[in-house]
C-alpha cells in the first residue's frame, strides 16, 4: 500500500544524499565541497589527465613611481590577491587553461604593517571574485594559506602558487 509519509520522508533523504555527493564535472575531475566557504575539501583527478604547476606568483607592480621592492609599489592585500590572481589566469589562459582548471592553491601571506596582522578578509574579498558564488565558478580549488614571516619580495603581501589539471582530450 503507497505511504505519502514514508514516501516523502524517502525523498528528503535522496535529496539530501544528492546534495552531500561530490560534483563531477565532464572532463571526470570530482570536486568535493561542503559547506558554504569557497574551497573543494577534496578533488580526485582522472587518470590520463596532466597536471601543470605553475610557480608562485605576487602581484605585479600597481604604482611605477613608487620603489619595486616597496609595499606602495603594489597595494594592500586585496589589491596584491587580485592582481596575483588576475597574472594566475593569464598564465592558464596562455597554456590553453582558465581558472576552473585549478585544482590546488597555496596562498602565502606575510603581515600588513599597517594593520599589523595577516589580512584574510582583503585576501577573501579578491579571492571571491574568482571562486565563489559571486564569481560564477562552480570549480573550487582546495586551498591553503599559510602565514609566513618573509617573502621573496618585500613589496609582496602575498604570492599564490597553483596547480591546475588538463583533462584527459582538452
Amino acid at each position: 500500500m503507497f505511504n505519502l509519509r514514508k514516501t516523502v520522508a524517502a525523498m528528503a533523504v535522496l535529496g539530501g544524499m544528492a546534495a552531500a555527493m561530490p560534483a563531477c564535472a565532464d572532463d571526470g575531475i570530482v570536486r568535493h565541497v561542503e559547506g558554504k566557504f569557497p574551497i573543494s575539501t577534496a578533488i580526485e583527478v582522472p587518470a590520463g589527465a596532466s597536471t601543470v604547476y605553475l610557480s608562485g606568483m605576487g602581484a605585479p607592480v600597481q604604482d611605477k613611481k613608487a620603489d619595486p621592492r616597496s609595499l606602495a609599489a603594489y597595494g594592500d592585500t586585496q589589491t596584491q590577491t587580485y592582481a596575483a590572481l588576475q597574472r594566475i589566469q593569464d598564465e592558464l589562459k596562455k597554456l590553453g587553461l582558465g581558472m576552473g582548471d585549478v585544482v590546488q592553491m597555496h596562498v602565502y601571506m606575510v603581515e600588513d604593517p599597517k594593520l599589523g596582522k595577516l589580512d584574510f578578509d582583503g585576501m577573501m574579498k579578491a579571492y571571491t571574485q574568482f571562486y565563489g558564488p559571486a564569481a560564477k565558478q562552480p570549480n573550487l580549488p582546495v586551498r591553503s594559506a599559510f602565514g609566513v614571516a618573509h617573502l621573496a619580495n618585500p613589496g609582496w603581501l602575498i604570492e599564490i602558487e597553483t596547480t591546475a589539471v588538463r583533462a584527459p582530450g582538452k
